[in-house]
């Protein structure tokens, strides 16, 4: 199984382009995702992380994703190589973007709708009372 979850900030605004041959939208980006420990007397340091998304997501990411803001990532990674002009060999590794999600809070004063998957009613009712409980 080739899954990988990343949380991470985004490093710059997102670049597209399309392909040659079917016109399809490629979407990339770096995430900065910081290391989980913290060497005693040294500051947090991070993995920045290759990122591309195709088509539909592709174009989500383009539009609502931008520098500085934190996202989650979900995909597989993909690793690929070829030879440049001066015949060196190089080799990538990236995540392929299969989801996306907001990871911000919404800031004070933002009126942007900043977390568009998450519903502003609340569909489950409320409960006044102990006496309402089902259980």
């Amino acid at each position: 199984m080739n899954k990988v979850i990343l949380l991470g900030r985004l490093t710059k605004d997102v670049e597209v382009r399309y392909t040659q041959n079917s016109n399809t939208l490629v979407s990339s980006f770096t995430l900065a995702v910081n290391r989980r420990f913290i060497k005693q007397g040294e500051e947090r340091q991070a993995d920045f992380i290759n990122i591309v998304a195709w088509s539909k997501l592709g174009e989500f990411i383009s539009k609502y994703f931008k520098k500085g803001q934190q996202v989650l990532i979900a995909g597989r990674i993909q690793t690929r190589n070829y030879e440049d002009d001066n015949g060196q060999k190089h080799y990538i590794t990236e995540v392929i973007a299969e989801e996306a999600y907001f990871a911000d809070s919404k800031k004070e004063g933002d009126s942007s709708n900043n977390n568009a998957s998450i519903p502003e009613s609340n569909e489950f009712g409320v409960i006044s009372n102990d006496d309402e409980l089902p259980f």
